[in-house]
């Protein structure tokens, strides 16, 4: 075979990733982050749509974070227009590793709202670290209409959300404590421990909750 007849390189990365084997999947995002090149930008975020392995996923956003922003930030943008679940829960993900301010307008109350939540928590972690100085009790708020919501590992995320936005995020977590359904009060307050004091556990934070919800006022 000629140098002519090779692929090209993003034949060769969408080759790599048809292999029925994740650790092989792995490899080629790992080679594809280890030396970027701007042809296989494209099949690394259509990969992060289809991709099953959660190691692979995290290894393809690493690879797009190897490559300029102005280049891989508005194909993920691109993406939040999708579908598939699993495209724009990816995106967002990758925004939040990429960090760029100008994408915060892209998290929208729809996004952080979604009812799949997998979309949902990877939007609060983007929101935490894209929101602007002083935009931080009003994303708040937003994430509070939220309490109660899904398993323990959803409920986690929102509060370890509302937690890193510091005490502007007091006032929102306040009043849901004292409001709504008991779900939601229980894990409000549950969130307002660990704000006072991060080491406490989860487990232990939510336990207290609901019996200081149980007495009641």
């Amino acid at each position: 075979m000629t140098h002519t007849d090779r692929p090209d390189p993003a034949a060769r990365l969408r080759h790599a990733f048809a292999a029925a084997d994740s650790s092989s999947r792995l490899q080629a995002a790992l080679a594809a982050g280890t030396d970027p090149e701007p042809d296989q930008l494209t099949v690394l975020v259509d990969q992060c749509a289809l991709e099953p392995d959660f190691f692979v996923r995290d290894m393809l956003t690493w690879a797009l974070t190897r490559h300029p922003e102005h280049t891989v930030v508005p194909l993920l943008l691109a993406q939040l227009d999708r579908v598939e679940p699993q495209a724009r829960s990816q995106a967002l993900h990758t925004l939040s590793k990429i960090g760029d301010p100008a994408t915060w307008s892209a998290i929208t109350p729809s996004l952080l709202h979604d009812v799949d939540d997998e979309i949902a928590r990877a939007a609060w972690r983007a929101a935490v670290v894209l929101v602007p100085s002083g935009g931080e009790g009003a994303l708040a708020s937003e994430l509070a209409a939220e309490f109660g919501r899904g398993r323990r590992d959803v409920q986690l995320s929102l509060s370890r959300a509302l937690v890193a936005l510091g005490e502007r995020a007091a006032p929102a977590i306040d009043a849901a404590a004292t409001s709504g359904e008991e779900a939601a009060r229980t894990h409000a307050v549950a969130t307002g421990r660990l704000l006072e004091d991060p080491d406490e556990g989860f487990e232990s934070a939510i336990f207290e909750a609901r019996r200081l919800v149980a007495l009641g006022p």
